[in-house]
């Protein structure tokens, strides 16, 4: 169960990774990626990122570029957040395949 502290620096990161991450798509022509879900570690020092990337084809090249960039990812992160952070956790990218599983739902169930 998260606290109320967790939830509000959850959605702060998320909101600022996002912005981040739109940022450097705009390089990258012909992908998108989201954030969906941002979980905070109880101490406050683990962000646990889950990322959802179109084309999901590119999904895994672009994770390992992300997880290579993440140090300047979260330096990015603390020069947006230094108001309002005191330190800015350790961030870890996941892919989030949820839209992929409904998908292959979807299929199951109309065959």
């Amino acid at each position: 169960m998260e606290t109320t502290r967790q939830n509000k620096i959850a959605r702060l990161i998320q909101k600022e990774i996002s912005e981040i991450f739109l940022g450097m798509t705009r390089q990258m022509h012909g992908t998108i990626v989201s954030t969906t879900i941002v979980r905070v570690s109880p101490d406050l020092s683990v962000a646990r990122i889950y990322l959802s990337i179109f084309p999901t084809e590119k999904s895994e090249e672009l994770l390992e570029f992300i997880n290579s960039k993440s140090v300047s990812i979260r330096h990015d992160l603390a020069a947006r957040t230094r108001f309002q952070l005191r330190t800015v956790p350790t961030l870890t990218f996941y892919k989030d395949d949820s839209l992929d599983y409904i998908d292959n739902i979807d299929k199951l169930l109309k065959s």
